[in-house]
C-alpha cells in the first residue's frame, strides 16, 4: 500500500501565470523577473555592507544580514522557477522537486517568522533596557537563537513534508499556483488529510503565532517606553521607525494567516496567489529598503561598497532632501 502512495502522479503542472491571457503574462514575468533582482541584488548588498564595516557588527545589524540571506533564499526558492516555466514553456516539476521546494518554502517562511521576532526583541532590550544592552544581548545569544531558529524551523518544514509525502495523489496533477504550496497539494490528493489540516493549525499555527505575539508585546513595550521620552521629535522618529516595521509584519503575518488559517472553503486559486505572491515575493523586496535604507549608519556602509556611478545619484537625492528640510 505505501509504495502505491503517489505511483500515479510523477510529476505536476504549475498552472502558474499560464492561467492570464497572453499580455498579462508577459507583464506578470517581467514584474517577477524585476522584483527577483531587486531582492537579489538589494539583499546581497546589505550583507556585503554588513560585513565589510566593522560599526555594523552588533546584534541588530547580525539579524539584519540573517535576514537578507533568508529572503534572497526564499525568492530564489519560487521566482526562478516561475521565470523558467515562462520561458521554456514547461510547467512540469516532478513530484521529489515539488516536495523539495515545499521544504526550502517552509523552512524559509519560518526563518522569516523568527527573524522578525528576534529583531523585535532586541529592540526592546535596546530602548527599554539601554545601560543592559551589551550584557544581555551578548554574540553568544545572538548566535544561539539563530541557530535555534534554524533548528525549529528545519524540524517543522521535514514534518509537513513527510506528511504530504504519505498522501495519494490519483489523477489530478494540475496545481493552480506558481510553487509548490501545501494547501492545494492538499486538495489534490485523494487520501485522507486530517491529519495535515491538523498539523498546520496546532504545530504551524504555534510557530507562526508565538513568535508574532512576542512582536506584538515587545512593541507594545517599546511604545510605553517611548511615552515617557520628554523630546516629541526623538519619540515621533521612534514610532516611525516601529510603525515601518509593524506594517511590514503586518503584511507578512496578514497573507500567511488569510491563506493558511482559514477554512479551505474559503481559499479560491486567485486570492491564494495574490497572497503568496505578497509573502514570498513582495516582501522580501521591500526588507532592505524599510530596514536598512533609511539607516544613516547603513546608508554609508552602502556608499563604501556601492560603485561611484551608483552612489553619486543617491546622494544628490540626499543633498535635495536635506536641502529641502533646511529651507
Amino acid at each position: 500500500m505505501r509504495g502505491s502512495n503517489h505511483s500515479s502522479v510523477s510529476e505536476f503542472l504549475l498552472l502558474g501565470l499560464s492561467r492570464q491571457p497572453q499580455q498579462q503574462q508577459q507583464l506578470l514575468f517581467l514584474l517577477f523577473l524585476i522584483m527577483y533582482l531587486a531582492t537579489v541584488l538589494g539583499n546581497l548588498l546589505i550583507i556585503l555592507a554588513i560585513g565589510t564595516d566593522s560599526r555594523l557588527h552588533t546584534p541588530m545589524y547580525f539579524f539584519l544580514s540573517n535576514l537578507s540571506f533568508v529572503d534572497v533564499c526564499f525568492s530564489s526558492t519560487t521566482v526562478p522557477k516561475v521565470l523558467a516555466i515562462h520561458v521554456l514553456r514547461n510547467q512540469a516539476i516532478s513530484f521529489s522537486g515539488c516536495l523539495t521546494q515545499l521544504y526550502f518554502l517552509c523552512v524559509f517562511a519560518d526563518m522569516d517568522n523568527f527573524l522578525l521576532a528576534v529583531m523585535a526583541y532586541d529592540r526592546y532590550v535596546a530602548i527599554c533596557h539601554p545601560l543592559h544592552y551589551t550584557t544581555k544581548m551578548t554574540h553568544q545569544l545572538c548566535v544561539l537563537m539563530v541557530a535555534g531558529s534554524w533548528v525549529v524551523s528545519s524540524l517543522n518544514a521535514l514534518l509537513h513534508t513527510l506528511l504530504v509525502a504519505r498522501l495519494s495523489f490519483c489523477a489530478d496533477n494540475i496545481i493552480p499556483h506558481f510553487f509548490c504550496e501545501v494547501t492545494p497539494l492538499l486538495k489534490l490528493s485523494c487520501s485522507d488529510t486530517h491529519l495535515n489540516e491538523l498539523m498546520i493549525l496546532y504545530v504551524a499555527g504555534l510557530i507562526m503565532i508565538a513568535p508574532f505575539v512576542c512582536i506584538l508585546v515587545s512593541y507594545v513595550l517599546i511604545a510605553c517606553a517611548l511615552l515617557r521620552v520628554s523630546s516629541t521629535r526623538g519619540r515621533w522618529k521612534a514610532f516611525s521607525t516601529c510603525s515601518s516595521h509593524l506594517a511590514v509584519v503586518g503584511l507578512f503575518y496578514g497573507t500567511i494567516i488569510s491563506l493558511y488559517f482559514n477554512p479551505s472553503s474559503s481559499h479560491s486559486a486567485g486570492s491564494d496567489m495574490a497572497a503568496a505572491m505578497m509573502y514570498t515575493v513582495v516582501t522580501p523586496m521591500l526588507n532592505p529598503f524599510i530596514y536598512s535604507l533609511r539607516n544613516k549608519d547603513m546608508k554609508g556602509a552602502l556608499r563604501k561598497v556601492l560603485p561611484g556611478w551608483v552612489a553619486f545619484p543617491w546622494s544628490v537625492v540626499e543633498l535635495k532632501r536635506l536641502h529641502s528640510k533646511q529651507n
